[in-house]
């Protein structure tokens, strides 16, 4: 079910920063595993990061770790991926999903996802 809603979205220089949201209004985001996703032009679709909703241990691919962070406010019932020193092979245009469970980097049995927001890194 698409009942996330994502932005934070742009164009941004190498080196730059974005913050991507995602945030749901019906349900209880704390509830759920959340795991961004990526896909860029021609190419199959990524995963990024997962946070746990056991433990709230995040995750995150080889590609990102180290640049992206990926945290929750629940208070907000809200999900944050700070993106730093993006490349502009991080262009793609990002999705959040809440799901049963991460591993690793991945979420699994998702039940519910947004539209994508676009990134574009370019000078």
């Amino acid at each position: 079910q698409l009942q996330l809603v994502e932005s934070g979205g742009g164009l941004v220089q190498p080196g730059g920063s974005l913050r991507l949201s995602c945030a749901a209004s019906t349900f209880t985001l704390d509830y759920y595993a959340i795991g961004w996703f990526r896909q860029a032009p021609g190419k199959e679709r990524e995963g990024v990061s997962c946070i746990s909703n056991n433990d709230g241990r995040p995750n995150y691919s080889a590609s990102v770790k180290g640049r992206f962070t990926i945290s929750r406010d629940n208070a907000r019932n809200t999900v944050y991926l700070q993106m730093n020193s993006l490349k502009p092979e991080d262009t793609a245009v990002y999705y959040c999903t809440a799901g049963d469970y991460c591993s690793g980097y991945m979420v699994y049995t998702v039940e519910y996802w947004g539209q994508g927001t676009q990134v574009t890194v370019s000078s």
